[in-house]
């Protein structure tokens, strides 16, 4: 299953190396390959402003829900509160941005705890930076997290993995002091390299301790020592934790040649922890994350989508609205890269030791009383000028929301200029 909505058309500033229109591009690729045929395609619901503050604070989700570009300049202290700014500026339709790509991973973990699908995709989330309180490297509300709490309602643990190249910092946070969720992030650590937390030393707290993982990497990684690492990490995990449902982050900064990352994974490197996860057949939710070099991102997630499909792309990219992004030769896999790999054998080594030691510092999977399972959200009433009746719906009224395959006809009357991002 596949979540689509309207996120590609914002735009972050000039400078700014966060492109939403990375997602217009992995749409069309995915379209373009076919694998539209392959999946259910869903338009996400507008997350509500109470359903933000299942995690965020309600002053914060105010607050962005009211500020504009025209009035910033009235709530200078307000800005520097909630940390928006530079990283994370304030821009056109920034809640509305906010409400689609969080309503999709909400969705996503919805139609898992119904067992709707078995596996759903939102590439326009994993904004994992994301505090309670305020934003940080370029997100603003925290999907994860919230898709996380959605889960718990069913599922007495969930495991949150992460392969962007930056330290999932924002769900490592919010989930610390608690044994039901595992957080495991692999990224790049030193140097001042944002966000500047995640070593290996850092395990959590309280009920939570032994139930964060940290895996800092130095410059230079390569597919060969990442994905021997990422196995025998989340074999181990996965056998110690037993989760009921996996979150998994894929980050495509961490690859070869991208605008802010340092790692030399390819594309199948990076695919490798996709299909890996896969193959432990729990309930899955898969998010996109960072990634500044935007054809490569397009790629990776192409890729990936026909990972989680069982479906080999050829190499050659066919005809597409963006094809122009992917000139000189079309081809949808890129190479290694070339930067020194300064992780030696013995550091990898070393970091597994001390990961595997702290996993044995959990017998087995704790065991939570599940409680009676709480009724999915339900949408409460609002002030009337909240109120848009359109977007107050029920399951059956949101299932018809998919996106029916003539849709997607190819030709010269095609009607998907304004086509919604995978």
């Amino acid at each position: 299953m596949g979540i689509a909505g309207d996120v590609g058309s914002v735009y972050f500033g000039p400078n700014h190396p966060m492109k939403p229109h990375r997602l217009c591009m992995t749409h069309h690729l995915v379209l373009s390959y076919e694998l539209h045929q392959k999946m259910e395609i869903y338009r996400p619901h507008k997350a509500y402003p109470v359903e933000l503050a299942q995690f965020h604070s309600a002053d914060y989700v105010d607050f962005l829900h009211r500020i504009t570009p025209d009035t910033q300049h009235l709530f200078s202290n307000d800005l520097a509160k909630y940390n928006l700014g530079e990283d994370c500026p304030v821009f056109e339709n920034l809640f509305e941005f906010c409400q689609i790509y969080a309503g999709g991973t909400l969705d996503a973990a919805r139609r898992l705890n119904n067992q709707l699908c078995d596996i759903a995709i939102n590439w326009a989330g994993g904004l994992h930076h994301a505090k309670k309180c305020e934003a940080s490297g370029f997100c603003y509300i925290n999907d994860l997290v919230l898709g996380i709490l959605e889960l718990l309602k069913h599922h007495a643990r969930v495991l949150y993995i992460d392969i962007d190249v930056h330290h999932g910092d924002g769900v490592e946070e919010a989930f610390y002091f608690t044994d039901r969720v595992m957080t495991v992030s692999f990224h790049k650590f030193g140097d001042m390299f944002f966000p500047g937390t995640g070593d290996v030393k850092e395990i959590g707290e309280r009920e939570g301790k032994f139930y964060a993982i940290n895996v800092p990497l130095k410059d230079g990684i390569d597919d060969v020592s990442f994905s021997r690492l990422f196995k025998s990490v989340i074999s181990k995990v996965v056998e110690t934790y037993v989760p009921g449902a996996i979150v998994l982050q894929c980050g495509a900064d961490s690859l070869a040649g991208d605008r802010l990352g340092c790692f030399n994974l390819s594309i199948d490197g990076h695919a490798e922890c996709v299909r890996f996860v896969k193959k432990f057949n729990l309930p899955l939710l898969v998010t996109g994350g960072g990634g500044y070099t935007k054809e490569n991102v397009a790629r990776c997630w192409a890729v990936e989508t026909g990972v989680l499909l069982d479906t080999e792309l050829p190499n050659e990219i066919p005809e597409n609205e963006y094809i122009k992004y992917f000139a000189p030769d079309y081809s949808l896999r890129i190479p290694s890269g070339h930067i020194e790999n300064l992780n030696s054998k013995s550091y990898l080594g070393t970091i597994k030791m001390q990961v595997f030691e702290n996993l044995r510092s959990i017998q087995h999977a704790p065991s939570v009383q599940m409680q009676e399972v709480p009724p999915d959200f339900y949408i409460p009433d609002f002030d009337e000028d909240e109120h848009n009746p359109d977007e107050r719906m029920d399951q059956h009224t949101q299932d018809k929301h998919i996106q029916r395959d003539d849709e997607y006809y190819e030709g010269d009357h095609d009607n998907d200029h304004n086509m919604e991002d995978v």
